[in-house]
């Protein structure tokens, strides 16, 4: 009885708010998209760039899906579609300041990324949220990328339609940048 009351009087946002937002229009779809995904979304664009850049261009892809909604597909997950979008704003806002971003394996971004000063440990291992994030940012961009869209829940298939990527690519980045990641965590355990 209390769940159909608090159902009745809050609308929950729904996993295809997307679509019902591309064929209406209505705000009130938009809040929940924004409620769903901004978070995640946020998250993504920090750890390809730092924290203001990734606020501007959080704040831009929003933006982008008012503008764009009438290009959604409703067979596209509404997270991948929205996370291409942002990826694409984030390449283009790199070029608009002329940061060189190179998209191959062995290429670091030439911008510079805040750093997190949590403690935090990962797993039940002795490496910290620092040194996790330290080495993940010492990844190439598209290295980097493919692991934090993973990490985000996307399937390969999903991580494919985001970065424009065929699937073989994708697979070779996450081998490459979980070697990556095990070589630099490595170095940093022997470290401390």
């Amino acid at each position: 009885m209390l769940l159909s009351i608090k159902s009745w009087l809050f609308e929950t946002p729904s996993k295809d708010c997307m679509a019902s937002y591309a064929k209406s229009g209505d705000n009130r779809y938009l809040e929940q998209l924004i409620a769903l995904y901004s978070n995640d979304l946020y998250h993504y664009l920090v750890t390809q760039s730092n924290t203001h850049l990734a606020y501007d261009v959080s704040q831009q892809t929003w933006l982008k899906v008012i503008e764009k909604r009438h290009l959604y597909q409703a067979q596209t997950t509404p997270k991948a579609w929205l996370f291409k979008l942002a990826r694409n704003t984030l390449i283009d806002e790199y070029r608009k300041q002329q940061h060189f971003v190179e998209l191959d394996e062995n290429t670091h971004l030439a911008a510079q990324n805040d750093k997190n000063e949590s403690g935090l440990t990962i797993g039940s291992s002795n490496i910290s949220y620092d040194a996790f994030d330290a080495a993940l940012k010492q990844l190439s961009f598209v290295q980097r990328e493919a692991i934090t869209l993973q990490q985000e829940g996307f399937s390969l298939a999903d991580i494919e339609l985001i970065t424009q990527s065929s699937l073989e690519t994708i697979k070779t980045r996450l081998r490459y940048a979980k070697q990556n990641l095990k070589r630099l965590l490595g170095a940093n355990n022997e470290q401390a």
